[in-house]
Parts: structure tokens; sequence; C-alpha cells
């Protein structure tokens, strides 16, 4: 569990971070109406917020550990 936490870590940074603002986003533009099927309570923009967050982090880390395997093996 250790481990995934600590290859995880940015990942889940950006998954607090995309949840924070999607909790904003719906605190400051959300849809008053209450039409809006994602933006018109606040636990749906702060759950689409993390995943985006997740996905974001995800790829980023990816990206990162793709450069630190390729400069390693080149040494």
């Amino acid at each position: 569990m250790k481990e995934l936490i600590q290859n995880k870590k940015l990942a889940i940074a950006f998954t607090l971070v995309g949840a924070l603002g999607g909790f904003l986003y719906w605190k400051f533009i959300g849809c008053t109406s209450g039409t809006c099927p994602i933006q018109s309570v606040w636990y749906w923009t702060t759950l689409w917020g993390a995943a985006v967050g997740y996905l974001v982090g995800d790829f980023i880390n990816d990206f990162v550990q793709k450069r630190k395997k390729k400069s390693e093996g080149e040494k």
C-alpha cells in the first residue's frame, strides 16, 4: 500500500486539487436554476473535478516515470 501511494503521489495530489476545483466551480459558477444535472448539486461537480484531476495527474505521473526510467537507462 505504501508503495502504491509513493508511485501515485502526483495523481493523488491532482485528485484533491480537482475535487476542490469542482467544488469551487459549483459554489461560484454552478447552475442556479437546478436544471443542469451535473452543476446543480455540489457532489457531482466535486466528483467530476476529482475524476478529471486524477486523469491529468496520472497522465503526468506516467510521463515523469517514463522520463525517469529513460534517463536512468542512459547513464
